[in-house]
């Protein structure tokens, strides 16, 4: 019996419409791949016409995927990733790889940027292209490789594994408490400022309640935008902020910053290792996901 014909659309076409459909305009899709938005256009309309079937609807002022072509999309970027990361294992070895990866800016600075140098050492063949960003990047889409997100590790269509648990404590300027508290008590905080992130609004008020003390008078709080300011503001001795593990360690490690009242407590979020649910990752990938996990590993074991 002969072998069932395989209808397959042209592969450039389908190339195309991947790169289109991963980009939000035809002009960084026609640069990924290096070809004209006239190409790139061209061959889009080549696969929607071998399917009879509109994949991206035109008519706005930027290119959207129709009902069809999402789904579409959906079925072929695990083959499309397959056949990319298939290729790369047999190119030779001198070929160099690109990995991107996302995580939030604090995280990139204190935690993962001091330690690229070893990466590089040992990975001298990857190009790893760092997009620090508080925004939730759709990783399908945008074809980023892998991210680390901050959270309770549930998000749709994500393989999450646990890289860092968070912890919290207050933290301040050498001498900012003088003479400094021998235990923690409603006295001790008496005459304190305390800074607050605003992306923890209720910070303080949790760590009070914890303790069975009074929160902090509300009218007195040094309010900022981003953790890192709220350290920044603490190290010029303006007030008691809430450092949050590992992005405070360095400032801890440099003695820019004191935990006047020792160690830190688990906050019940922390840093997850992050790809699209089903996508294969490609050989220089999986060597990230494992140098990460490792640096993650010597981390919680340095800390005890």
């Amino acid at each position: 019996m002969a072998n069932p014909k395989m209808t397959l659309p042209p592969f450039a076409a389908l190339r195309a419409f991947h790169a289109a459909a991963t980009h939000d305009r035809f002009r960084d899709a026609a640069d990924s791949l290096g070809l004209t938005e006239s190409a790139i256009s061209h061959q889009v309309r080549r696969l929607e016409e071998f399917l009879h079937t509109a994949l991206i609807d035109r008519s706005g002022k930027r290119p959207i995927l129709t009902d069809a072509g999402r789904r579409y999309l959906e079925q072929i970027d695990p083959a499309m990733r397959q056949i990319q990361a298939a290729t790369e294992a047999l190119l030779p070895a001198s070929g160099r790889s690109t990995v991107r990866l996302t995580l939030p800016p604090s995280l990139a600075a204190a935690w993962l940027i001091p330690h690229l140098g070893a990466f590089e050492r040992e990975n001298a063949e990857i190009d790893l292209q760092l997009i620090a960003t508080t925004r939730v990047i759709d990783l399908k889409r945008e074809q980023i490789d892998l991210a680390i997100r901050y959270g309770k590790g549930a998000w749709a269509d994500i393989d999450a594994a646990f890289l860092l648990e968070e912890r919290a404590m207050p933290v301040c300027a050498p001498g900012y408490l003088e003479p400094p508290p021998r235990a923690l008590s409603p006295n001790a905080l008496r005459h304190v400022r305390f800074i607050v992130n605003g992306s923890f609004p209720d910070e303080w008020e949790e760590w009070a309640r914890a303790r069975g003390m009074t929160p902090p008078a509300r009218n007195d709080l040094i309010v900022l935008d981003a953790m890192e300011q709220a350290l920044a503001v603490a190290e010029s001795g303006h007030g008691l902020a809430m450092g949050r593990r590992p992005v405070v360690d360095d400032w801890l490690a440099r003695g820019r910053l004191i935990a006047p009242f020792g160690d830190a407590d688990p906050t019940g979020a922390a840093y997850y290792l992050c790809r699209p649910t089903g996508a294969m990752p490609t050989a220089a990938g999986r060597r990230l996901e494992r140098w990460l996990m490792k640096k993650a590993a010597e981390w919680r074991g340095a800390d005890g």
